[in-house]
């Protein structure tokens, strides 16, 4: 095993600051995922599981444990920035791992840009006065400067909101379990289970959507470079955050399930408007709850989760851009703040520029979520394939359990959502790696082809980053 610290091993020098613990993991897995982040998306689930939407977050739960597992082993064997890029690279071959960093940018540079619009048309909802454009402004414009001046200070913000959330979570689960004790709604496991709607394969595009929530636990491992502890401290977060997530997934959309007040309306006409949820609210608690509940969640959207999401996607630019396999001007570092500078500015130009386009568009938040979980999900079928290779191949581990079961299970599980998921984001996923594999011919044809240092056994040189 190697020393986490000793990134000369890798080619590499220490450049960004190691500032994070345990807690500080915890807080930005869950502020990723966002504890409150089914309201935004209940009512598609609801009506795309035939009403079973709390089944749905427990096999979303179920297939990314299996997941989370494998990141364990990986970042063990490769604890730096870069995440599946990375661990396919090093684990498979560098080849692999380009198109692999390549995929899961489709979901890392399309995540901020999609937190951003969704949470700047709630706000223009609630206050119409605000234009949609400016409220995206504001958003990028906070989350980059609070990028920009350090890990620190993003782990300190994120934590204050994640608190914010908690607090609002807690009350709907209070007000709705009162209101079903007292006779509003209906008590009923239909959320878990309807003979009337099941179907393995409606389930399953369920799962497809829902799993948009879990997302960002993955982000963790992309802090390996700046946590202190060792690289079991990411395993531990990662399995942390997907379970307690998971926990507060499924409490809330149960109990959500059981106050929708048309759910065969709900099922019939789906929500197209996004509101499901808040109307439960209103059920539940009231008007006053239904705001709360709609505000936390853009805001929720808009700050702290598009904050980490920015800190992750900044980071695989920063990994890719240092092995020259992007820009070099994304690899530089402040030297005073410790953080990739150019790519995290280049991160919020983009996710602007997104989310004012994707804006304009009648499909834009459905769209980007469906590239955003192919994305996720070819990257994660990679990484499973990579504990394979390094660990039961390479290295002829007798684990079988830990390096073939369990990566198996988990690639099969994901196969399975993959498949059953929405057809105009696979062909448009599909077309996005073809376009991966043309810059990696590109690539090759120009002499640069994808090397990853430390991988050869002569002692490696510590490749220069540019610093700013």
């Amino acid at each position: 095993m190697f020393d986490q610290d000793d990134l000369d091993r890798y080619g590499y020098r220490q450049e960004l600051a190691r500032q994070l613990r345990f807690r500080d993991l915890l807080a930005y897995g869950l502020v990723y995922m966002v504890p409150i982040a089914p309201m935004a998306i209940f009512g598609s689930v609801y009506a795309g599981s035939g009403g079973m939407v709390a089944l749905a977050y427990v096999i979303g739960v179920v297939a990314l444990v299996f997941t989370a597992f494998s990141y364990a082993q990986m970042v063990r064997a490769f604890p730096m920035s870069g995440s599946v890029y990375n661990y396919a690279g090093r684990g498979i071959s560098p080849p692999v791992g380009f198109l692999a960093g390549w995929v899961i940018l489709l979901d890392y540079v399309l995540v901020p840009g999609l937190l951003y619009l969704v949470a700047s048309v709630a706000m223009h909802a609630t206050v119409p006065a605000v234009p949609v454009w400016l409220w995206l402004f504001g958003f990028v414009a906070v989350n980059t400067v609070v990028n920009s001046v350090g890990v620190r200070m993003t782990a300190v913000v994120t934590r204050v909101m994640l608190i914010g959330e908690l607090i609002v979570l807690a009350v709907f689960l209070v007000v709705a379990g009162w209101a079903l004790a007292s006779g509003r709604g209906r008590f009923s496991w239909a959320a878990f289970y309807s003979a009337d709607t099941f179907t393995w394969s409606v389930v399953a595009g369920a799962v497809s959507i829902a799993v948009l929530s879990f997302l960002g636990f993955d982000g963790i491992s992309m802090l390996a470079e700046e946590t202190k502890g060792g690289s079991r401290q990411i395993g531990r977060a990662m399995a942390a955050v997907l379970v307690l997530a998971g926990v507060l997934f499924v409490a809330q959309t149960w109990l959500a399930a059981m106050l929708v007040p048309d759910p065969g309306g709900l099922l019939a006409e789906g929500d197209s408007i996004g509101t499901a949820f808040y109307d439960a609210a209103a059920v539940a608690g009231g008007g006053w709850l239904a705001t709360v509940c709609a505000v936390a969640t853009a805001i929720a959207w808009g700050l702290p989760n598009s904050m980490v999401a920015q800190v992750a996607t900044s980071r695989l630019l920063y990994a890719m851009a240092r092995d020259r396999q992007l820009p070099a001007f994304l690899a530089k570092v402040s030297i005073r703040r410790n953080v990739p500078i150019n790519a995290t500015l280049l991160t919020g130009a983009v996710s602007l520029a997104l989310g004012l386009y994707m804006a304009n568009r009648a499909d834009g938040i459905t769209l980007l979520s469906s590239l955003i979980n192919f994305g996720a999900m070819v990257a994660f079928l990679v990484l499973h394939v990579s504990v394979v290779v390094h660990y039961l191949i390479r290295r002829r581990s007798g684990n079988w359990w830990a390096h073939l079961v369990m990566p198996a299970v988990g690639f099969a599980i994901l196969v399975w959502v993959v498949v059953n998921g929405n057809i105009a984001a696979q062909r448009l996923g599909l077309a996005w790696l073809a376009l991966g594999i043309i810059v990696l011919a590109g690539l090759y044809l120009s002499g640069r082809r994808p090397a990853l240092s430390g991988l050869a056994p002569a002692q490696p040189q510590a490749r220069h980053v540019e610093r700013v």
